[in-house]
Order: C-alpha cells, then sequence, then structure tokens
C-alpha cells in the first residue's frame, strides 16, 4: 500500500520514510502542505497520508479540511503527526478531518499498530465499494446476458428521448427477436438456450457503437438504444448486427448451431413528440412484419406527425 507523508523537517521525514519501507509501504513524501495537498488531488493519490501538524504553507490540520470538503469517493485515511499533547489540540485536529492522531516523538510499533489499523478501514471501505456496485449492476444488468435488463433499457431510452427533444437530434430503436428460438431449447436444451442467448448478446455489444445500450427485453427479445441514428443509418445499424449474428455459427458446447435474427426499427425525429410506448409500439410492427416476410431481415417503419399514428411502412432492406 502506498503512504503520503508531508514533513517540512528532512531528518523527520528520513526516519517516517526508512520505518515504512521496511514494513512494506510504498512511500511518497512531500515537503510541505501545499506539495501535499497537490499530491492528494491527483487521481492515483495515495489513501494513506502521515501529515506533520506544523508545516510551511497549509498545515496538517488546513490540509485535512480540505481532503474531506473535497467530496472525494475513494477515502483518505489521515494519520496527524505533532509534538502537541494538549487535550484542545487532538479535539482540534480530529474536528479538521484527521482519523487518527500521534505525538512526537513517536514510538514506531505505536505507528506501525495505527497504519494497520488504518489499512482495515481502508479495505472495508474498499469492500462496501465493491458490494455497492455489485448490487448496482444486479439491478441494472440481465443476469444471463449481462446486457442492460428491461427497466435499465427502458430508462435509457426514456433518457435518450427526452435528451434528443432538447438538442434536436434522432433516437432509433431496435427490437430484435432470435428466430425459432423454442426450437432450439425444444431440441438441445434450456442449458444451450441460455448460451445462445449470451453469445448473441456479446455479438450485440460488439456490434454496435460505444454509446448506444443493448438491452434483453425479455426472453428472446433484445431492445438497441441508437442515439442519433435515424432512417437508412439505423437501418444500416440493425443490418450489422443481424450479419454478426448470422454470419458465423455459435459453436456451443455439445454442437454447432445456426441462429438467425430478425429486427425491427423505428425511429423519433425531434419536433414530432413520439411517446416511448409508440417508439416501442412501432418497433414491435415492423418486426412483426420481418417475420412475416421469412424471418432473418430488417424492416422498418417511418416516424408520423401523428404520434405514430397510422404507420408508413417501408422495407428498405431484405
Amino acid at each position: 500500500m502506498r503512504v503520503l507523508i508531508a514533513d517540512d523537517d528532512a531528518v523527520s521525514r528520513r526516519l517516517l520514510e526508512a520505518h515504512l519501507s521496511r514494513w512494506g509501504y510504498q512511500v511518497q513524501a512531500a515537503a510541505d502542505g501545499d506539495q501535499a495537498w497537490g499530491m492528494l488531488q491527483q487521481a492515483d493519490a495515495p489513501n494513506l497520508a502521515i501529515l506533520d501538524w506544523m508545516m510551511p504553507g497549509l498545515s496538517g490540520p488546513e490540509v485535512c479540511r480540505r481532503v474531506r470538503s473535497s467530496g472525494q469517493e475513494s477515502y483518505t485515511y489521515i494519520l496527524l503527526l505533532t509534538a502537541r499533547n494538549q487535550k484542545q489540540d487532538l479535539i482540534a485536529g480530529m474536528e479538521a478531518g484527521a482519523d487518527d492522531y500521534l505525538t512526537k516523538p513517536f514510538d514506531a510499533q505505536e505507528l506501525n499498530v495505527r497504519l494497520r489499523a488504518g489499512r482495515r478501514i481502508l479495505e472495508l471501505q474498499a469492500e462496501l465499494v465493491a458490494a455497492r456496485e455489485a448490487l448496482r449492476e444486479q439491478a441494472t444488468h440481465d443476469s444471463l446476458t449481462k446486457s442492460w435488463n428491461r427497466t435499465a433499457i427502458l430508462e435509457i431510452l426514456g433518457r435518450e428521448l427526452a435528451k434528443g427533444e432538447r438538442e434536436a437530434s434522432a433516437v432509433s430503436l431496435i427490437m430484435a427477436d432470435l428466430d425459432h428460438f423454442k426450437r432450439i431449447n425444444d431440441t438441445w436444451g434450456h442449458v444451450a438456450g441460455d448460451a445462445v442467448l449470451r453469445e448473441v448478446a456479446r455479438r450485440m455489444q460488439a456490434s454496435v457503437r460505444a454509446y448506444d445500450a443493448v438491452g434483453r427485453y425479455g426472453g428472446e427479445e433484445f431492445l438497441i438504444v441508437a442515439p442519433g441514428a435515424a432512417g437508412p443509418a439505423a437501418v444500416h445499424l440493425a443490418e450489422r448486427l443481424r450479419s454478426a449474428i448470422s454470419q458465423e455459427p455459435l459453436g456451443l458446447t455439445d454442437c454447432t448451431l445456426s441462429v438467425t435474427v430478425s429486427l425491427g426499427v423505428s425511429f423519433s425525429v425531434p419536433g414530432l413528440g413520439i411517446s416511448q410506448e409508440a417508439l416501442i409500439r412501432a418497433a414491435d410492427e415492423a418486426l412483426y412484419r420481418a417475420k412475416g416476410l421469412g424471418r432473418n431481415r430488417v424492416e422498418w417503419v417511418a416516424p408520423s406527425p401523428a404520434a405514430f399514428g397510422p404507420v408508413e411502412q417501408v422495407p428498405l432492406l431484405g
């Protein structure tokens, strides 16, 4: 673990560095408070800091206050080192945001024990952050395919539609449905079906743009939200998805399967006031048309001023 030590006294600084290096820490040193504060602002700053109370520039407590008011998510454990030993000094240091306090001349073994306590707190904080991120992942992602889940992809669609209206840009929605998926489950079993869904989702993720979103809508259906794309650009993206899935057979543990997908495309143009529900309904209609025309193809519908009232259906591909 890396530790920042800040002390204007060169002898004290070298003594601290010698102890810490012997205990296995990687040391970064600062000669005054301003330098220490600058180092703690860096993206890869150490999470453990030993600050002398009295230093040129910013004092140790002033650095503490700045660290605590910066709002950084990654916690910095701070130990103040000082010759002051009055009760009011201890209170002032802790109120400034220090986690611990050690008086000079310090006992090396006591310092080692206090640093170990700081490490335990930082490790616990890292575990809590990891647990929070895992819960966030579970709440927003489909457990099987690791794509966005139904709730999350619909929220993304709503946000992109609102953003499109604000910024006068189009938003396309692609609805994709695997062809004859029930046949795969009935013939090869649900384990094979799950493997197909995972691989299809992976290929979709690899085929879309960085700012597009792929989500599992339900069963073998997926939604792809494509900001800034409309008309031929959206159909081209859908065709790329179709090709990515159908061109190469899927190699499973017990078999190799050729899988195809049908896709329906709809898009929102700024100023038409097309609702999220209407956009989904239009994409579903286009998908239904693709299924009826033989599957493994892309169909689209053009936007209507009547919020997709009567929908003009225009086949471009297939």
